[in-house]
């Protein structure tokens, strides 16, 4: 590595990990004075805090990486223009685009970063968060293995819907059941209503069933049938009916991308729609850092030569503010039907990156 090169990096990973420590500490600091009654009052110990805030990093790493990347670079390169480093780096004979490699690659590192710690681990951090918080306002700890989820609906194989009154994970057991059995054009052609069901040794069994048939104008083809005990082949286990109660931002892609399948194959299109934005909200999402950092390279060799340190976080604030509204408006776009999932996702991104390098192109 080029003399040149180790000097830009290093004041921008300085700077880069400086921004990250110190949004951590102004997250924390105002999230400890927001819980401040219920730590007092729930006498919540030091671990516990300690696990609530290391459950935060991963998310927090994420959410500011982008803008503390935008920060960094337009201070950096702001400060070289304005020392007049630049001018002579572009005497020398370098390029803009030699003098921003270094830059461009540690975008492209920490976009894949961020990638992977969206994935692995931030939907599981953020249920811990969410635990840890209730734990937290509430007092006392929450035992998740014998809670009983209320209201419970999922959509199934074989183009199957269930609708659960009550589910207890600890029991495998299900209360209130009604299944909804629709064929390839989503018209109804069979009803189950079930008391109870039990799992166990790999099979359902429903207790007390009541069974209707439907035909292809959605009238009852004969009476209803009724059994006292039945088992069903359905090929759903408890943990899938568990696994169904998490949001999608819990997920990590393979999830999603099962639950999608799921969903799939029972048509439900306004919710593959918006998951489809989801998932692809995840791959194209990490791209931020990298077209960000792009895009903060123009911007800070723009700047006049005495306007480096308060100019740059207010260009850092106006881009990332563009960009970040750009992008909303996409996924809303694409969530609404308007655009196809993976344009919505991408707009904001292609847009960006469009008029970074058309304002590269334009620096004299």
């Amino acid at each position: 590595m080029r003399i040149l090169d180790r000097y830009i990096l290093k004041s921008i990973v300085g700077l880069f990990v400086t921004c990250l420590f110190t949004f951590l500490l102004l997250y924390v600091i105002i999230d400890i004075f927001s819980h401040l009654e219920d730590i007092l009052k729930n006498r919540v110990g030091i671990m516990l805090l300690a696990q609530y805030y290391l459950s935060y990093l991963p998310i927090i790493f994420v959410q500011v990486t982008p803008i503390a990347c935008l920060l960094s670079v337009i201070y950096t390169f702001g400060k070289l223009n304005r020392d007049n480093e630049i001018i002579a780096m572009r005497a020398s004979g370098l390029s803009i685009l030699q003098i921003s490699k270094t830059a461009l690659i540690l975008g492209i590192m920490l976009s894949a970063l961020v990638f992977l710690a969206n994935d692995r681990l931030v939907p599981s951090a953020l249920s811990s968060n969410e635990k840890l918080k209730q734990e937290i306002e509430s007092g006392s700890k929450k035992n998740t293995a014998a809670e009983t989820i209320n209201n419970l609906s999922m959509y199934g194989l074989k183009n199957r819907l269930f609708f659960i009154n009550r589910f207890s994970p600890a029991t495998n057991t299900m209360e209130g059941i009604t299944i909804l059995e629709q064929d390839e054009h989503q018209n109804l052609t069979q009803k189950i209503v079930a008391n109870r069901a039990a799992y166990k040794d790999g099979l359902w069994r429903f207790y007390q069933t009541v069974s209707y048939e439907f035909d292809e104008n959605g009238q009852i083809k004969q009476e209803p049938q009724y059994m006292q005990e039945e088992i069903m082949a359905i090929p759903e286990t408890p943990r899938d009916f568990l696994s169904q109660r998490q949001r999608p931002e819990y997920m990590d892609i393979e999830q999603l991308q099962s639950y999608l399948w799921r969903l799939s194959k029972s048509g439900a299109s306004g919710i593959i729609k918006n998951l489809k934005v989801d998932l692809y909200q995840r791959y194209t999402a990490p791209l931020t850092v990298f077209i960000i950092m792009l895009l903060g390279i123009p911007f800070s060799l723009r700047m006049k030569k005495r306007a480096t340190g308060l100019s740059s976080i207010g260009l850092s604030l106006m881009v990332g503010f563009l960009y970040y509204v750009l992008n909303a408006i996409g996924i809303a776009l694409g969530k609404a039907g308007i655009l196809f999932p993976l344009a919505a996702v991408s707009i904001s991104h292609i847009a960006a990156f469009g008029f970074a390098v058309y304002l590269i192109a334009k620096l004299p």
